[in-house]
Order: C-alpha cells, then sequence, then structure tokens
C-alpha cells in the first residue's frame, strides 16, 4: 500500500500552489485532494518500498546463483567435450 505520509506531502504541496487570494479554499482542498489521492492511489495495485527492496535483494540472489550454476554447467560441457 502506498505511504500515508506521502499522500499527505502531495497533498500540502497541491494545497500550497493555491494562490493567496483563495486561501479560504484552501482547507477543503487539502481535504478532498488527500481523499481523491487516497481513492486513486487505493486503486493501483502497488508495493511498499521495503517490499520492493526484499524483492530487488531476492533477484539478485537468485541472479548470482543462476550465473554460478550457468559457469558450472559450461565447465561441465567443456570436460565432456575434452573426453
Amino acid at each position: 500500500m502506498f505511504d500515508p505520509k506521502s499522500i499527505d506531502h502531495i497533498a500540502d504541496r497541491i494545497a500550497n500552489a493555491i494562490p493567496p487570494g483563495l486561501s479560504n479554499f484552501k482547507d477543503d482542498m487539502d481535504k478532498n485532494v488527500h481523499a481523491l489521492l487516497q481513492s486513486a492511489l487505493s486503486k493501483l495495485d502497488l508495493v511498499s518500498r521495503e517490499e520492493f527492496e526484499v524483492q530487488k535483494a531476492v533477484l539478485a540472489k537468485t541472479r548470482s546463483r543462476l550465473e554460478e550454476l550457468e559457469k558450472r554447467v559450461a565447465d561441465l560441457e567443456k570436460r565432456i567435450l575434452q573426453d
């Protein structure tokens, strides 16, 4: 799920972009933007940064292991062809 702090940050940035003459709409705009972002982001299939980093580490380990196994297979094939 998307980090609520990030949604708050985005909503704050949008609310702060409202011209000073419309400051009376700022609170309503902030709430509406926050709700809109929360709704839109909840429909997306997102993972947390932590989940992403875990999967990235798993992929790196798997890639390393695959490279080791490919080298071993190549060495074995080389030995078979030499015999």
